[in-house]
């Protein structure tokens, strides 16, 4: 497969960076390069082989959902702010 010049730009569009013009013949033998690299892997011979999906063995640890008591207590929470309102940090606006 062989990279075209509008093959540079639409890639360039695609990827919203703007391109020199002097820039497009390097862009085109490197992207030529690597197409051709990757297309070695369908040389290889992978019948029998199974589609990998992972490489070991994985599964979801899950836990018990559990509520356990807070040590600190709202007051003590609200004290240590620089302002509080009906029992609520104030903060400043942000949008």
């Amino acid at each position: 497969m062989s990279i075209t010049k509008e093959d540079v730009l639409h890639l360039a569009k695609l990827s919203r960076i703007s391109v020199k013009e002097s820039e497009i013949e390097p862009l085109m033998k490197d992207l030529d390069s690597i197409v051709n690299y990757f297309s070695q892997l369908n040389e290889l011979d992978t019948d029998g082989v199974e589609p990998t999906y992972q490489c070991f063995e994985m599964q979801n640890v899950w836990r018990e959902d559990e509520i356990s008591e807070f040590e600190a207590n709202r007051d003590d929470l609200l004290a240590l702010t620089v302002e509080s309102e009906d029992n609520q940090i104030k903060v400043p606006k942000v949008l």
